[in-house]
């Protein structure tokens, strides 16, 4: 940057300015820098002012051209004397050439003192960043229309399950999930008419990372329980087990005829303990029976093939009672 910026108003070498040059031969012998369009020279020199110096030089002095200091000021022993030529530059906005003096050092610096707008989605040629030495062409094309892609957070679902674990009300956070990103693809155009507006369409929307899920786990507890939070809306969005598999229930109780008294797993047969169709429900399986409560697969009869199980009771008057029905057996684990 220049620190004094002085038009230089100098005429053909007249006379007197010859004079002053030849007698400045017998001044005091100093030695300045000269930094001319940015490049730096050491000079030796007797010349009496900064006029004269440029004379000695043979650099003509131009009305636009860029001096830090007043011709007529005295040279200085060990001063810094700035200097920039002017030059003529092509400028070419959106196809309409134009000639521009300038003593800009840079395409940004001419763009500014030329009033040229622009922004990151137009092309200017060469980059702003670049000096500008010598005659140049400068070229902006002003887009009027481009892509533009931006990226908002997509938030995780919530996923419920059922727990028997838990009492019922209670809820626990199984998984605390993670929110996903969505790029969203929109053609930008410009309006002419105004400064600065643009419109906006829509053209694609992708996602470019899944959320992860927020996994709560309510309590149920008992069957009323679970019926309550259906109530509450949770249908459709409960998973109380890996499984839910549609069966035809009997019931039977440890002394039945013909009854050991022990599970084929070996524990003791009665209520919670129910027999199962391996090939249907693992044995080991822990199960919820609406109207019956949670109950292990414990067991296996000769009658009970496929969607089949036989529910353990106490005693033979609570079997008797169940009796047989359609039920929906959930694996809970």
């Amino acid at each position: 940057m220049l620190g004094l910026v002085l038009p230089v108003f100098a005429g053909p070498l007249t006379s007197q300015a010859a004079a002053a040059l030849a007698n400045s031969a017998d001044g005091q012998t100093k030695t300045v820098t000269l930094v001319r369009d940015g490049r730096p020279e050491s000079l030796r020199t007797r010349a009496a002012t900064v006029a004269d110096l440029f004379l000695e030089r043979n650099i003509a002095l131009h009305p636009e051209d860029l001096l830090d200091t007043e011709p007529a000021a005295p040279v200085v022993d060990g001063e810094t004397i700035r200097y920039r030529d002017t030059v003529a530059v092509t400028l070419v906005v959106d196809n309409a050439p134009e000639t521009v003096h300038t003593t800009a050092g840079t395409v940004a610096a001419f763009l500014a003192e030329a009033g040229v707008d622009y922004d990151r989605h137009d092309r200017v040629t060469p980059a702003p960043a670049t000096p500008i030495s010598g005659e140049a062409t400068i070229r902006v094309e002003h887009r009027k229309t481009w892509i533009e892609s931006v990226r908002v957070p997509v938030a995780p679902p919530v996923k419920r399950l059922a727990s028997f674990d838990l009492p019922a009300g209670a809820v626990k956070v199984v998984a605390a999930g993670s929110p996903g990103v969505r790029e969203i693809s929109y053609r930008i155009t410009r309006d002419p008419s105004s400064a600065g507006a643009t419109r906006r369409t829509w053209l694609a929307a992708r996602i470019i990372r899944p959320p992860h899920a927020r996994v709560l786990a309510a309590g149920v507890g008992e069957y009323a329980a679970l019926s309550e939070l259906a109530r509450r809306g949770f249908t459709g969005t409960i998973h109380l087990a890996r499984s839910a598999i549609r069966v035809l229930a009997t019931a039977y109780t440890a002394d039945c005829y013909g009854c050991s008294g022990v599970t084929f797993t070996g524990g003791h047969a009665g209520h919670g303990i129910v027999a199962v169709d391996p090939r249907v429900i693992p044995l080991g399986s822990h199960l919820y029976i609406p109207g019956y409560g949670k109950a292990t697969a414990g067991d296996t009869g000769g009658l009970i093939q496929g969607r089949r199980i036989d529910l353990g009771f106490d005693s033979a008057a609570e079997a008797v009672r169940y009796g047989v029905r359609n039920i929906v057996v959930y694996v809970v684990k």
